[in-house]
């Protein structure tokens, strides 16, 4: 089957002249050979007969429903943040699965999106990674303007803001330091933002809570925070069959700004 691609970039048109259009074209010519398709931010045009669908989700455009298509690569995941006394620890583990299949051992699920904010992200890939880029990328361009850090709640509705537009098959967290001190937000995939003391996130959540609830203090000192997280996700690893294979770990202070950790301190802790 031909699909062929239209257009150079993204098409800037509303999702209900889009979809009113498409059926007018439809009813007007029922003898059409193709026609045009939203395929997640590309108007493609198939043959009226191919049942084409979207190669990475099949479902509403409008993101009522969606379910895996046959090329969907999940993180599955294992994510955390914690706040300590003066900043937070947040990490991520390193497994992307496809079903029962692990697809990717080193998937990067921690990125740094500015100097004082990181982001987590659990779900499909290609949405988590394109969000990523997006928000440092915001981010840069609210500090080049106002020159100031953006704040943890500011970046935690602009996710939320991005997300209740278009929602994408993703759980996130954002978390960072600001003049409020250390904060966890957790935003799920149609833009809800919830802070919190610490939280986790993806499959592997069920199994890190247990450590969570049982190991969490107020005003937790960095190495005690450092070590919750590294044993909260090895105890995901051990039990959730989409996470795994190591983890990233970074401090965020408002001194020393976001500092990943080393993996030789992770594999200490983990030998205790």
């Amino acid at each position: 089957m031909e699909v062929e691609f239209v257009c150079s970039g993204r098409v800037n048109l509303a999702y209900g002249a889009l979809d009113q259009r498409m059926n007018q074209a439809k009813s007007a010519c029922p003898a059409l050979r193709s026609w045009w398709v939203w395929c997640y931010g590309w108007l493609i045009r198939v043959p009226r007969n191919a049942r084409y669908n979207p190669p990475t989700l099949t479902g509403s455009y409008r993101g009522e429903k969606m379910e895996d298509g046959p090329g969907a690569v999940k993180t599955g995941t294992s994510t955390v943040g914690i706040t300590f006394k003066g900043g937070v620890v947040v990490g991520a583990d390193h497994r992307a699965t496809m079903g029962h299949f692990v697809a990717n051992k080193s998937v990067q699920k921690l990125f740094k999106i500015g100097d004082n904010l990181a982001l987590t992200t659990a779900g499909l890939v290609g949405h988590a990674q394109s969000l990523a880029r997006t928000l440092a990328a915001e981010v840069s361009l609210f500090e080049l303007r106002r020159g100031d850090s953006m704040t943890v709640r500011g970046a935690a509705t602009l996710t939320a803001n991005i997300l209740s537009g278009r929602p994408h098959w993703v759980q996130l967290l954002i978390v960072g330091v600001d003049s409020e001190g250390g904060s966890v937000y957790s935003i799920d995939s149609a833009g809800g933002s919830i802070p919190d003391s610490y939280c986790a996130t993806g499959s592997g959540s069920p199994y890190m809570y247990g450590v969570l609830e049982d190991g969490f203090k107020d005003n937790m000192s960095r190495d005690d925070a450092v070590a919750l997280a590294a044993r909260s996700l090895s105890a995901s690893a051990q039990r959730d069959a989409a996470s795994g294979n190591g983890m990233d770990l970074a401090v965020i202070t408002a001194k020393d700004g976001y500092v990943p950790v080393d993996q030789k301190e992770i594999t200490a802790i983990l030998k205790k």
